[in-house]
Order: structure tokens, then C-alpha cells, then sequence
């Protein structure tokens, strides 16, 4: 006999902001989450743990977000992972499709109500089995960047990273090689964002689990070998503050384009690059950490 679970019919609370909303509502009227995920929570009357992937503009955070997800629903390492909504497919969808294209997706917009959210509950079979029931959002880097720089901006992402068990923080690692100074910055602006975010005081660390994970390795392949060692000797200050303010911290390297071309069209003055074709390495073991660590 099918088992029904009561549901309030009348109103929901929003998972990331706490704002209450009509049962009727397709996102919250405070922050533009979807209310599908609050719907779905009470059904499963548990809640997620939410993964928060975060970086800069143009770092790769959608790209690496849709790939993982597909590799995750396509059985990938130890892990087998169901979508709780409809709604959960569509950035790997739009990441597939597009990437199939030889096309980039389209930026991330900065209005929340924009961004793609995934909800999954991902079943882990070794080194013990066990479910684990996920929140991913897809946020905007401008949007991050705004927000550090001017904090309660976007007031949603600080009640995401405050309510976030995991975060996996991505670093344009091609540019750090190149002796861009930018990368190293932005992820220590992020963790000092973190760091006062979370109110510890002193020398106490955030306990957290932070995955660093360096974007575009395979333009320095080095990173692979190891990713530690880059960190330390092209983003020192990041390394830095990853000693002295983080308690659980692991470093990985990640490529997922394979070849890149570049082309413009008749009378344009910009560049347009296009992936050939995709080269998987490294995308699930930031996410397998975080996983162990929750």
C-alpha cells in the first residue's frame, strides 16, 4: 500500500533564505529559489546537504557543474545518483547539449531566479554504502564577486554558504601559470569572505571541508601531478590562508576540454573560442572527497 505523507497545502518555508511562501509559488518571493526543492524536501521530511560551487567569472564553475552532474547519473566511480525533480536535469542538459555543439553554455545570469539548482540524492557504495541527499546551485560569478566585495548585496548567497556543508572553490589554473596574480586574489577575497562569514574568532579555522580545485589544468599539466605543490608555488597567498584558517582542506587539478579553437565572424572585433571536443580529468575526485568528508 502506497504510504501518502501529509504536506502543508497551504504555505512552504524556502530551504536557503527561511522566507515563507505560498504552496502555489514557483520561487520564492524573497530570494527566486525554486520552491520545487522546498516541495521535494517535505516529501522526503529530511534535509539535503548543500555543495556549493564557487570561483569567478569565467572560471568554469557551469561547465564543471553540468559534467559532474551527468558523470554522477551516468553510474560514474562509486557513486549512482536520481534527480529528485525535473527541474534538477536541465543544467546538465544545457551543459551536453551545447558542449555537443562545440558551443560553450551561456553565462550565468546575476538574478538568483535565473540560476540552475540541482537536487540529487547520490548513493555512495564504497568505502561504505550510504545515501546522501544534495543541493548544487549554479551561481553567477558576478554575482560572488559582488557579494564579497559589498557583503548582504546578495544577502541568498551568504544563507547558501552559511548553510553549505561542502564547498568546492574553482581557480583558473592557466592563469595562475602565467603569472596572473588575479586568481590567487579572488579565492582569498572568497575564503576571507568565508572566514568572517562564519564568525570565528582568533585563530580559529573554519571546519568546513574546502575543495580547491584548479580549473583549465591542461593547459599546465603539472597540476595533476601535483596540485599541492601548484598551489604553493603560484598561489601563495591562497596557500597561505588555507594553512592558517581552514581545518579541512584537500587541493585537485580538473580539465574538461580536450582542444580549443578560436574563430570571429566577418566584421566582428572579438574572438569567440570553440571546444573541439572534451577531455574528462579529474571531475569527480573533488566531489568524492567532499562526499567522505560530510
Amino acid at each position: 500500500m502506497t504510504k501518502t505523507i501529509p504536506i502543508n497545502t497551504d504555505a512552504a518555508p524556502c530551504l536557503i533564505c527561511g522566507k515563507t511562501n505560498m504552496a502555489s509559488a514557483a520561487v520564492c518571493v524573497d530570494c527566486g529559489a525554486p520552491m520545487a526543492i522546498a516541495h521535494d524536501i517535505i516529501a522526503q521530511k529530511r534535509e539535503p546537504q548543500i555543495v556549493s560551487i564557487i570561483g569567478e567569472s569565467n572560471v568554469g564553475k557551469t561547465v564543471y557543474l553540468g559534467f559532474l552532474l551527468d558523470m554522477l547519473t551516468q553510474r560514474a566511480g562509486d557513486f549512482e545518483a536520481i534527480p529528485r525533480g525535473a527541474y534538477s536535469v536541465d543544467l546538465q542538459q544545457t551543459v551536453i547539449s551545447h558542449m555537443a555543439q562545440r558551443s560553450f553554455p551561456p553565462k550565468t545570469p546575476m538574478e538568483m531566479n535565473q540560476w540552475y539548482w540541482a537536487y540529487y540524492q547520490v548513493f555512495q557504495k564504497y568505502p561504505r554504502p550510504k545515501w546522501v541527499d544534495l543541493l548544487m546551485p549554479d551561481m553567477a560569478g558576478e554575482s560572488l564577486a559582488a557579494e564579497v566585495a559589498a557583503p548582504s548585496t546578495f544577502r541568498p548567497i551568504r544563507d547558501l554558504l552559511t548553510r553549505s556543508a561542502g564547498l568546492m572553490l574553482l581557480v583558473d589554473a592557466a592563469l595562475a601559470a602565467n603569472g596572473s596574480a588575479r586568481p590567487d586574489f579572488f579565492a582569498v577575497k572568497m575564503l576571507s569572505y568565508l572566514y568572517s562569514m562564519c564568525g570565528v574568532r582568533g585563530d580559529e579555522r573554519i571546519d568546513t571541508p574546502v575543495a580547491i580545485v584548479l580549473c583549465k589544468a591542461d593547459y599546465c599539466p603539472e597540476c595533476f601531478d601535483h596540485p599541492r605543490r601548484f598551489v604553493q608555488a603560484n598561489l601563495t597567498r591562497l596557500w597561505n590562508l588555507c594553512e592558517n584558517r581552514l581545518t579541512n582542506v584537500e587541493f585537485f587539478a580538473c580539465s574538461v576540454v580536450g582542444s580549443l579553437a578560436y574563430a570571429t565572424a566577418p566584421g566582428d572585433d572579438y574572438v569567440v573560442p570553440i571546444p573541439m571536443h572534451t577531455a574528462l580529468q579529474g571531475v569527480l575526485e573533488p566531489f568524492e572527497w567532499i562526499v567522505e568528508t560530510l
